[in-house]
């Protein structure tokens, strides 16, 4: 089983860039489809980027188009999500899912197993 930890939260002015990495343990990563979702504490979990297991397919919620990237290093086994032209609206906890049983990708939170803790993202005026 994989277990999964983000890092690489922080402040961050609106416009401004970061970069979510999120480090799975064990040995079968690319078993895994791979996906980022958000939380904030007036909202629900929210699907924002999903990853196929060799990397080729992604999918984003439309408000992320062209400003967040997710890509995955199946040798290192991490999940990245590259933050640029940040908005005071991606403010939220940003939490890493590995699903084992999904084919393709998925959007949908209760397609995936396993989640990390969490990273806070904060965008700051």
């Amino acid at each position: 089983q994989v277990h999964l930890v983000e890092s690489g939260g922080g402040s961050v002015q609106p416009g401004g860039s970061l970069k979510l990495s999120c480090a799975a343990s064990g040995r079968t990563f690319s078993n895994y489809v791979m996906g980022w979702f958000r939380q904030s504490p007036v909202k629900e979990r929210d699907f924002v980027a999903t990853i196929d297991r060799i990397g080729h397919s992604t999918k984003y919620v439309d408000s992320v188009v062209g400003r967040l990237t997710i890509s995955r290093d199946n040798v290192k086994h991490i999940v990245y999500l590259q933050m640029d032209t940040l908005k005071p609206e991606d403010t939220a906890v940003y939490y890493c899912a590995a699903s084992e049983s999904v084919i393709g990708t998925s959007m949908v939170s209760s397609g995936y197993d396993l989640w990390g803790q969490g990273t806070q993202v904060t965008g700051t005026s």
